[in-house]
């Protein structure tokens, strides 16, 4: 078993340089593992472990997902290790689907994913929510989007599965076409036909759909801007007139742009925040330098990986650098003192922020 040293793969270096067989499956763990953080959630040292093996050819994909199971069949779960298990059994199950060549456009598939996906975690694995929901989101200043009503639910995700099989993509421009996939998306998850796990099943749904349509679909951008990717959806469907906020989908097309395009625009969590403005931009520029301060390895790491996810835990920090939390601990307390990172709220909603880049590692 991989102990937390170990709780990394080098998932690039097998994308781009590892046998196409080992590209594939390296790249379906990849996407698997990162869509976990939009819930905030880490797998474990095993299941890094049992991606590696699969990559490398030693296990099969579904023999990967049994041993899984078994894992935590075998073992006596606390409750804080259960959303670990929670990470581990979905993470498996997203690399298994996404390494299926079948594909069917339709609620029922999009239900089906759901189904997969959660069934032993969630009770209600594939079935469409029947009670209304709020989210309170963290880019909204604590306000939510407004989800498709209980219901209506069925008929909403029948219309707009009819609308898109019926919408032509001939001659669209490649704005258009990105502007057209925002859109579907976008509105796909904002029927929210799921209590939990609603992102991720729409993530894995639009990879799928993607492929079937001719794209690739097989960069790192899941991987490293999952948390993104929820908090475009958000500002996507979030509309307060009061305030003069409108619905956005500039960052989720961004996001599309960078996927299917292969182009680079700069994807930050930051940015899509309802108060913030091109001028913050600007200002953040002048500020987000690199200064005269070097740092070590595991320092730099925990600043990636705040850059990644300004609102990773500790533990997470801790599973991702393979040190213990104490040393995570009095790293961010250096970070802090040398006014590299600062903390914006309070200890258990608030977030991290990197105020200034530091030189390469010491």
């Amino acid at each position: 078993m991989a102990d937390k040293k170990t709780n990394r793969i080098d998932f690039e270096s097998y994308i781009r340089h590892g046998e196409p067989e080992k590209k594939d499956k390296a790249h379906a763990w990849a996407v698997a593992i990162g869509l976990q953080q939009v819930d905030g959630l880490t797998p474990s040292a095993y299941l890094f472990d049992t991606a590696k093996r699969n990559i490398e050819g030693e296990i099969s994909i579904e023999e990967a997902g049994k041993l899984i199971d078994r894992y935590y069949e075998s073992k006596t779960v606390r409750a804080d290790d259960e959303r670990t298990e929670e990470a581990d059994k979905v993470s498996s199950r997203i690399a298994r689907i996404l390494s299926e060549p079948s594909f069917n456009f339709s609620p029922s598939y999009l239900i089906a994913i759901h189904k997969r996906l959660f069934d032993g975690i969630y009770r209600f694995a594939g079935k469409i929510r029947d009670y209304d929901i709020t989210k309170k989101e963290w880019v909204l200043n604590g306000d939510t989007v407004m989800y498709g009503a209980a219901f209506e639910l069925k008929s909403a995700l029948d219309y707009d599965f009819a609308q898109e099989k019926n919408f032509n993509y001939k001659n669209l421009s490649q704005d258009e076409m990105i502007k057209h996939i925002s859109s579907f998306v976008s509105g796909l998850w904002q029927i929210h036909a799921f209590g939990e796990g609603n992102t991720r099943t729409t993530a894995v749904f639009a990879i799928k759909y993607l492929r079937s349509l001719g794209f690739k679909a097989d960069n790192d951008i899941f991987v490293e801007n999952s948390w993104y990717f929820r908090n475009a959806l958000v500002r996507a469907n979030y509309s307060n007139l009061q305030k003069g906020i409108h619905e956005n989908s500039v960052y989720l097309e961004r996001f599309f742009r960078n996927l299917l395009l292969n182009e680079n625009n700069e994807l930050k969590n930051r940015y899509t925040h309802i108060d913030y403005s091109e001028q913050d931009k600007k200002v953040n520029v002048k500020v987000n330098v690199k200064v005269n301060v070097k740092v070590n390895v595991n320092k730099r790491r925990i600043i990636d990986e705040i850059q990644k996810n300004p609102f990773i835990t500790q533990e997470e920090l801790s599973a991702l650098v393979g040190i213990s939390k104490v040393h995570i601990n009095k790293n961010m307390q250096k970070l802090q003192q040398q006014n590299i990172i600062r903390r914006v709220g309070a200890d258990k909603n608030g977030k991290w922020e990197v105020n200034q880049i530091p030189y390469p590692t010491e």
